[in-house]
């Protein structure tokens, strides 16, 4: 088996994994998983429960190891809550499985859960993320788990000795556990959820004894239902529903019915043989379901917990209410329309999954845009550091193959100013980018794609309306009666010397050569604090009378997108 010659966490991840598989199942194909519950919107937080398991199940393939991805939909979890925007009459269906709930008024799909599971899915092939997907509905209702289900409820009382150990919140003097990290913003709070259902009830001990397994009701299809007896001979369980409903069942053809989370995690890691799975923070306390499922996968089900690490937090920067979400925190699928999928990738791959990172909606992305046109060029030079050209690799390419790229990929921010200023248009668009560099012009939109489509998409959907660029339809008079003789100078050097310097660079060299050879230095002299200051006084100025307030996008930008006519038309004194 090839070994990797990367020096990344992917890569000691994938050793480790690599070993534990061996020393559990030689010769096997090696199993990681991840879980995601389609109750809502599935955001970034939840994605890094996907991407870590799958960048290390990439570089096994890349030695040439079989390697399953499994990706169970939690998708037989109860419904819990009806979130913002929906009907309260969604509130009758509390209680059933997410599969039985139905989609938001509107959807195409035929529930609650396959209407969340789609955009994600959808995702996750854009992103290049290969999976076996498992239903857990699909599994509990054909009778898959029959034999796991059985087993647990004749260990019932095994397990409730194990979570007996983690029951203290009720016990005096009982001190709460230590919070690992704290969540710092909406989505990292969601994100702290983790996956499955880390909040669901852990079967705790009644009247009747303690039973790890949940009926759904035949009638109301609602698990508000508690098992009153159970026999281990006959299977027969008896159970009541607050709906009134109650009846008794035999458990060996029951199939509605699932294990409470605390027992179902574990007996899915021995029934799948699961190597590595990374889970949140939340479950790194203790009397969590990752805790509590280590004792009872060994304890019950006679096999071992995966390795994996905890997973921190994914926090936003800005992000303005996108109709999507319904202003909830933002999906992968909507961090795709406004970046490529190599650069979301990326963004997961280049930190270790216990260093949490925010993930741009607002001007910041134009920064991170930067940094990876950065990391590109040193890639090609190569000059970058292993660990950033590993994290490279894993972002533009997988086992497979490469990942589409955009053919010319120009500066996010160039092209979010030209689609900010053309609203869209694609003549004037094409023309403004076939300037930026005349020796080397643009030729068709399609060479800037999809970059040019997700810069538009940004501008259009989280640039606020009153930070848009407008550029003025006439000449602001006004302002221009009251130039000073220093201003004056400088809109006449700047305008004498636009044909000779009329491409991205020279449009840059000479913004900030004007102020230069007022003061009188030479274009490439170094800036000075007092030029400095000068140059933002210039600067201001030149906003001002194009496009009525003292900021805007870069100056050579601005100016090739206005045209060089319509310049003259506003700055001429």
């Amino acid at each position: 088996m090839a070994q990797s010659t990367e020096t990344d966490w992917v890569s000691r991840f994938a050793d480790e994994v690599i070993a534990e598989a061996e020393r559990r199942a030689p010769g096997k194909p090696v199993v990681v998983a991840s879980g995601l519950s389609p109750s809502g919107p599935i955001h970034l937080g939840n994605l890094r429960e996907v991407m870590t398991p799958h960048l290390v199940a990439d570089e096994i393939r890349r030695r040439g190891r079989e390697c399953v991805h499994i990706l169970s939909w939690d998708d037989y979890d109860r419904y819990r809550k009806v979130p913002a925007g929906i009907d309260p009459s969604w509130s009758e269906h509390i209680g059933k499985p997410l599969t039985s709930v139905p989609a938001p008024p509107g959807s195409p799909y035929a529930n609650w859960a396959e209407h969340f599971k789609a955009p994600m899915a959808e995702a996750l092939r854009e992103m290049g993320i290969e999976f076996h997907p498992i239903s857990q509905t699909e599994m509990y209702t054909s009778g898959a788990y029959r034999e796991q289900i059985l087993h647990a409820m004749r260990h019932r009382r095994e397990i409730d000795a194990v979570l007996d150990r983690y029951r203290t919140k009720d016990k005096p003097g009982a001190k709460k556990p230590k919070q690992q990290q704290k969540p710092v913003d909406e989505a990292e709070l969601a994100a702290a959820e983790g996956s499955g259902a880390a909040a669901e009830d852990d079967g705790s001990a009644g009247e009747a004894g303690y039973y790890p397994y949940k009926p759904y009701c035949s009638v109301c299809e609602r698990d508000v239902t508690t098992v009153t007896s159970y026999d281990d001979e006959t299977t027969e369980l008896a159970y009541t529903c607050a709906c009134g409903h109650g009846e008794t069942v035999r458990l060996s053809e029951h199939n509605r019915g699932k294990l409470v989370w605390k027992v179902d995690w574990p007996m899915r890691w021995a029934y799948e043989g699961v190597v590595f799975e990374p889970s949140g923070v939340d479950h790194s306390s203790p009397g969590s379901s990752y805790v509590v499922g280590g004792q009872i996968v060994r304890e019950v089900f006679g096999a071992e917990q995966p390795i994996g690490p905890m997973y921190a937090f994914v926090g936003i920067s800005g992000m303005a209410k996108m109709s999507s979400s319904k202003g909830g925190v933002p999906t992968p699928a909507d961090a795709l329309e406004i970046m490529e999928a190599p650069l979301l990738r990326w963004l997961y791959a280049r930190r270790r999954p216990n260093q949490s990172f925010k993930i741009a909606f607002d001007q910041e992305i134009q920064r991170t845009y930067d940094e990876w046109d950065a990391l590109e060029r040193k890639i090609t030079e190569s000059t970058a550091q292993p660990a950033d050209a590993a994290a490279y690799r894993r972002a533009t390419r997988t086992a497979t193959g490469e990942l589409p790229s955009t053919p010319r990929p120009l500066p996010y921010r160039t092209l979010a100013s030209v689609v900010d200023i053309t609203t869209g248009h694609d003549e004037q668009t094409l023309r403004i980018l076939g300037e930026l560099d005349p020796d080397n012009p643009v030729k068709s939109l399609e060479e800037t794609r999809p970059r040019l489509d997700k810069a538009e998409r940004w501008i259009t959907t989280q640039v606020p309306a009153d930070q848009r660029t407008r550029v003025r339809d006439e000449p602001d008079t006004e302002r221009l009666a009251a130039l000073g003789d220093t201003e004056r100078e400088s809109l006449r050097l700047l305008l004498d010397g636009l044909d000779d310097h009329w491409s991205l660079d020279g449009l840059t060299t000479l913004v900030y050569g004007v102020p230069k050879i007022q003061a009188g230095l030479s274009p490439e002299a170094k800036p000075t604090p007092e030029l400095k200051v000068a140059q933002r006084s210039f600067f201001a100025l030149l906003y001002t009378l194009l496009v009525g307030r003292d900021t805007g996008p870069r100056l050579p930008t601005l100016l090739l997108a206005v045209g060089a006519d319509r310049v003259r038309k506003l700055l001429a004194a």
